[in-house]
């Protein structure tokens, strides 16, 4: 539905003025977004993050401007915290599993001592040929060396099923590894697709908001020649508000997205961009 915003006395010269500044706003971003000298739009001052100013190109595809998919799925795996957890959780089930294979060696020591000295107190209660030619003092005296070996019946019963149980315990934490990375990668896909999405919206949006905005100017300039009446004005500047609320709350939707793709990605975009 057209709002007729022109007087009737001068329909040619509002006609031209209107399409003038139609074609100006056209070329130029909506206020709260600040092109720099690369054609890079800063998000930051408008969406109220003090000192964290994100720098896109709205006009080029978020697509075009990062790394591959593929290479960003590797990267988000590489950096993601919960991955990186499961992975240790699964090469300390591994640890547990040697360490059950070895547990055997638990009962069988060995000792070894050495004693010297007239071992008087043996020799004096201790009687016979051995006391008698001093063989008991050649063993009272010197090196002993020896090994302890006890055999329970547990390792003959239970310690095949407690390896069985350590090597299970470390396939299921490798399983639960590689189910945390299918999981990052549908988030992955699904806030990737999400970020796209939400800036071809915000483009489109933006349009809308600079033609009511350009309305809205031509607007002010009528009304100040009392060209048009306060009704068509409020008129204009109601939907220029909703072309405005419309554009903010795709560019926050459009954040979130970003924000979201950076915690998935555990770096900031600005590392994930093409050389």
């Amino acid at each position: 539905m057209s709002i007729p915003l022109r007087s009737t006395n001068t329909p040619f010269i509002y006609q031209i003025s209107f399409f003038f500044l139609l074609t100006i706003g056209s070329i130029t971003l909506c206020a709260g977004q600040n092109r720099g000298a690369r054609g890079l739009v800063s998000f930051g001052a408008s969406s109220g993050l003090a000192g964290d100013t994100l720098y896109l190109d709205i006009n080029q595809d978020i697509a075009v401007q990062l790394l591959p998919f593929e290479d960003l799925m590797k990267v988000a795996v590489t950096h993601s915290p919960a991955i990186r957890y499961q992975g240790e959780v699964a090469n300390s089930l591994n640890e547990a599993q040697e360490i059950a294979k070895v547990q055997i060696l638990q009962n069988v020591s060995g000792f070894g001592n050495y004693s010297t000295g007239t071992q008087g107190l043996i020799t004096n209660v201790v009687s016979g040929p051995a006391a008698q030619n001093g063989n008991l003092n050649q063993i009272a005296n010197g090196y002993r060396v020896g090994v302890d070996v006890r055999f329970p019946l547990y390792e003959l019963f239970g310690r095949k099923h407690q390896i069985r149980q350590a090597t299970f315990n470390y396939k299921a934490a490798l399983a639960q590894k590689e189910t945390v990375e299918l999981q990052l990668k549908r988030e992955l896909i699904n806030v990737y697709q999400d970020m796209i999405t939400t800036q071809q919206l915000l483009k489109i949006i933006l349009i809308d908001e600079q033609a009511s905005l350009a309305s809205l100017r031509v607007a002010e300039t009528e009304i100040q020649k009392g060209q048009i009446t306060a009704e068509a004005m409020a008129i204009v500047t109601s939907r220029f508000v909703q072309a405005k609320t419309a554009s903010e709350q795709a560019k926050g939707n459009f954040l979130k997205n970003v924000r979201y793709f950076e915690a998935l990605m555990g770096m900031p975009i600005q590392r994930l961009k093409r050389n």
